[in-house]
């Protein structure tokens, strides 16, 4: 979506106090996938508690697409921050960057939400019109971004992000948080022959962090189980090493696919995963926007925590494993699996009608 394209939703009102004489916020997480999956858990809320704001966003230009499949955004301001770095001195970076100035501040917003928690976040909050609110010195992750804030809000840090969003969001707009997260997210219908005609899990095993990766083995012996119950097993992947990984993985395994070039795009892998009967991943955005979208999910944890940034939080249909130092092992990612979606561990194969081709019902999109 342009940065100039006309606005989605509500239409512009002057500017003034909040609610009273303007008509929107403005949100600043422009990345990364899973933490913009769960600071949109704020838009339900504050169309609950106060409908007359319409909701603008930040997002750097590879997640706009992911920000799209939420229908009440109604403007999307791309920054290609990510690109500018790269380029600092080209003339091309100065106009971007003063076309995305100029949408930025074409209007008053009645508050301004920072999540982005670090300094790149505070500076392009800083250039927004709007009394400018984020979290105070000893919640921020970076304290040298409250300099730009001009509301500052003690959010306890050692909670999961998606309640630090929603607390945030609530106490810049004078309400108060109630109920589970909804993530509101609508995946478009998929694309001829992207989706498996039989029922499918979808294995992410690649993450930006090496230390995050499960053992190969693992991730095997897993997908040699889902293909004895007679389910398809999709593997996709982001880059031309997680590629290679899939395809080591699926080899000899008649049930295990891989997409082809080139990588899919965020709404078509939410298309996907909203037709899954699971998904199973390690710590990685793709796993969080599965269990955003109601897909049974299983995140696997090695090096971070799931307090923190765990799936769980998003209902009983997601469960988080392992944690820092503690590697699940694929005994208990059977048994969860199982326990959300009725497929037996490797040894109950053998035993159960459901490791029968077939033998499980596809599963409708839950969006």
């Amino acid at each position: 979506m342009s940065a100039a394209g006309p606005p989605r939703g509500a239409n512009h009102a002057p500017s003034g106090g909040v609610g009273v004489h303007t008509s929107a916020i403005l949100v600043v997480r422009p990345s990364s996938l899973g933490d913009i999956v769960h600071a949109l858990t704020l838009v339900a809320d504050v169309h609950t508690h106060r409908p007359e704001l319409a909701i603008d966003w930040v997002a750097e230009t590879g997640f706009v697409p992911l920000v799209e499949l939420h229908p009440g955004i109604r403007r999307i301001i791309p920054v290609a921050l990510r690109h500018w770095r790269h380029r600092l001195f080209a003339a091309s970076t100065w106009r971007e960057f003063g076309s995305f100035r100029r949408a930025l501040r074409g209007e008053e917003y009645a508050a301004v939400l920072d999540l982005q928690e670090q300094v790149k976040g505070a500076l392009l909050a800083r250039m927004a019109r709007g009394v400018r609110h984020g979290p105070d010195r000893a919640s921020i992750r970076e304290p040298v971004a409250t300099f730009a804030h001009d509301v500052h809000h003690a959010i306890n840090p050692d909670q999961h992000f998606i309640a630090r969003c929603r607390q945030l969001a609530a106490a810049a707009l004078d309400y108060r948080v109630e109920g589970p997260p909804r993530f509101g997210l609508v995946p478009p219908p998929p694309a001829a022959g992207m989706v498996p005609d039989r029922p499918f899990v979808v294995l992410f095993h690649g993450t930006s962090r090496a230390d995050k990766l499960w053992p190969d083995a693992h991730w095997r012996r897993l997908i040699e189980t889902f293909a004895t119950a007679g389910l398809s097993v999709v593997l996709p992947w982001g880059s031309d090493a997680e590629r290679t990984r899939s395809e080591r993985y699926a080899a000899g395994v008649a049930n295990a696919q891989v997409p082809p070039p080139p990588r899919q795009t965020l709404p078509a892998l939410a298309s996907l995963l909203a037709r899954a009967e699971i998904a199973i991943g390690v710590d990685t955005g793709l796993v969080h926007l599965a269990a955003a979208l109601g897909t049974p999910t299983v995140s696997l944890f090695v090096a971070t925590d799931p307090l923190r940034c765990g799936v769980g939080p998003a209902g009983a249909h997601a469960r988080d494993l392992g944690g820092v130092g503690s590697i699940p092992t694929p005994e208990a990612v059977e048994r969860v699996a199982g326990e959300l979606i009725g497929v037996p561990s490797r040894y109950a194969l053998r035993y159960s009608p459901l490791g029968r081709p077939g033998g499980l019902m596809r599963r409708a999109p839950r969006c």
